[in-house]
């Protein structure tokens, strides 16, 4: 089976996260899509989180109607900070029959030089890009040849602007997945 993993700290997980893994699994040849719950990003060591189960939940609660979505923890017993590679030796260590990829968005793909052992996850991984708009794409330093471009849909919803909103009492509704809405709406999530 293969299976592609979409890492993220998902504060929270909101549609366009669920419209993308979505089209992922779909449209490639991605049996399943992981959303992977990480604890900390070393690239946001300063942001405030929710608690790592909380989110977790709220990913479980998004995905319910969507059978080939799964949420994993397996960060979470991980060493801090978490670095692809070692997600993914323990992924293949518990799952030895599974083949792994990797989802990213474009923006990510720059930079992707500078990720711990990059050589090594490009030369061994297939990575499935997603397109970004209004950032600074600049091009690729990496091989391209495990790369797969997607003509993915582009939702330009993040989940700054998502917890911005909700502290500032907008109505970020429809944005979420409902029972994800009503996990925050009714929780001190988010609020001033």
């Amino acid at each position: 089976m293969k299976i592609g993993l979409f890492f993220g700290t998902f504060n929270p997980v909101h549609i366009g996260h669920l419209i993308l893994a979505n089209y992922v699994q779909q449209f490639t040849d991605l049996q399943q899509v992981w959303f992977v719950v990480t604890p900390r990003s070393p690239f946001k060591q300063n942001e405030s989180l929710a608690d790592d189960y909380q989110r977790l939940q709220m990913v479980q609660m998004a995905i319910e109607e969507y059978p080939y979505l799964r949420a994993s923890n397996i960060e979470f017993k991980l060493p801090q900070p978490n670095y692809t590679t070692i997600t993914l030796a323990n992924l293949q260590e518990e799952f030895p029959n599974y083949e792994f990829a990797l989802i990213m968005g474009e923006d990510n793909l720059s930079g992707l030089h500078k990720w711990k052992n990059s050589e090594f996850l490009i030369k061994e991984y297939d990575i499935y890009i997603y397109p970004r708009l209004h950032l600074d794409v600049k091009k690729p330093r990496v091989s391209m040849e495990r790369i797969h471009k997607l003509s993915a849909p582009v939702i330009e919803i993040s989940s700054t602007f998502i917890r911005n909103a909700f502290a500032e009492g907008k109505n970020i509704k429809p944005m979420l997945p409902a029972k994800v809405f009503e996990y925050i709406d009714g929780s001190s999530l988010y609020k001033k």
